[in-house]
């Protein structure tokens, strides 16, 4: 019985346990960045992954070789239809962490919302919110997301938190109520050639062996009766397996975040200089209708899956390149 002679790394990063099943078919964003702007503004928004383009640009990264010349690099298509802004709710944070003060509702928002919750109206809770502003340390925005709006099938609507970060706590409760039961366009959150961090579900792949799992090399053909199993699961003792072996299991569907995708393209497809449909529409997919954007590199996800935007937490420029988009190759 054989043994190797020298040491090796281990295999796959351990930063990703459990690699379990995500909980929900919608990613949570649980960090946001710092804005030192004065004007109070919404750092996320939501859209639904189309499929991937060729996006040929020039260069205007400086001190690269291809600096100025073409390049053609992978984008990233996804629906980016209007966000209403239906609700608004602060934290309080004391020594035991944030605990939701109070959440204020609006009256006009659209009928599919009652698929998740019904609002029961109070007279004067705007005024009872404003008497609370004192103690309140965070601000956020309640908004939805309609999958019907980007010629998706799905009736239920997508529902959850955006971050208001600029101005005090007074300025941002004062841009929210200017908002409250309005839709929001993505041009007017964020701005062409900035970076967004995209939070989605990875594809899922089912129950995987440690040799795709993990990436552990297969053994010998001589060596043992098994190929693709791990080598050794551990010493005689202590007779317990340690959670750093790498095992078979579930493979994707894990929530990822991607950081610092730059955004190509933002247009509507009815005022868009480039044709983002090929013909016969995306797979799996169909034609955007619609806002849209275009993301450089790839994205977690699959096609139709929600995609949420949050403005970009590492590495802020100081200043935002509008990119020079020749074509695009669908």
């Amino acid at each position: 019985m054989g043994h190797r002679k020298h040491s090796q790394p281990r295999r796959g990063s351990l930063g990703y346990l459990p690699r379990g099943r995500a909980k929900s078919m919608e990613a949570r964003i649980r960090s946001w960045p710092e804005i030192t702007s004065e004007q109070p503004k919404l750092l996320g928004y939501a859209g639904f992954k189309v499929g991937c383009i060729q996006v040929v640009s020039i260069d205007d990264r400086d001190r690269t070789p291809n600096h100025g010349k073409q390049l053609v690099s992978l984008g990233t298509v996804v629906a980016t239809p209007p966000i209403s802004v239906i609700g608004i709710r602060a934290y309080h944070e004391d020594t035991y962490g944030a605990h939701a003060l109070f959440d204020v509702y609006s009256t006009d928002m659209p009928k599919e919302v009652s698929r998740i919750f019904t609002i029961k109206q109070k007279e004067g809770t705007i005024e009872r919110a404003e008497k609370l502003l004192g103690k309140v340390s965070e601000l956020f925005a309640i908004v939805a997301v309609l999958p019907k709006t980007a010629g998706i099938s799905q009736k239920k609507p997508y529902i959850f938190e955006v971050a208001v970060k600029g101005g005090d706590i007074k300025k941002q409760f004062e841009f929210l109520k200017g908002l409250f039961g309005k839709q929001v366009k993505v041009e007017e959150v964020f701005e062409l050639g900035s970076s967004v961090d995209v939070a989605s579900i990875s594809k899922g792949k089912g129950w995987e062996g440690p040799i795709t799992r993990w990436g552990v090399k297969r053994k010998q053909h001589k060596s043992r009766k098994s190929v693709r199993a791990v080598g050794s699961l551990g010493p005689i003792s202590p007779a317990s397996i340690m959670y750093t072996v790498p095992r078979a299991g579930q493979r994707g569907f894990h929530q990822r975040v991607e950081y610092n995708k730059r955004i190509m393209i933002m247009s509507n497809t009815e005022k868009s200089e480039f044709k983002i449909n090929p013909s016969g529409g995306f797979k799996h997919y169909g034609f955007v209708n619609g806002d849209f954007v275009v993301l450089k590199g790839s994205i977690p996800g699959t096609y139709r899956r929600l995609v949420k935007f949050r403005s970009q937490i590492r590495n802020i420029p100081s200043k935002v390149l509008k990119p020079n988009v020749l074509e695009i190759m669908t």
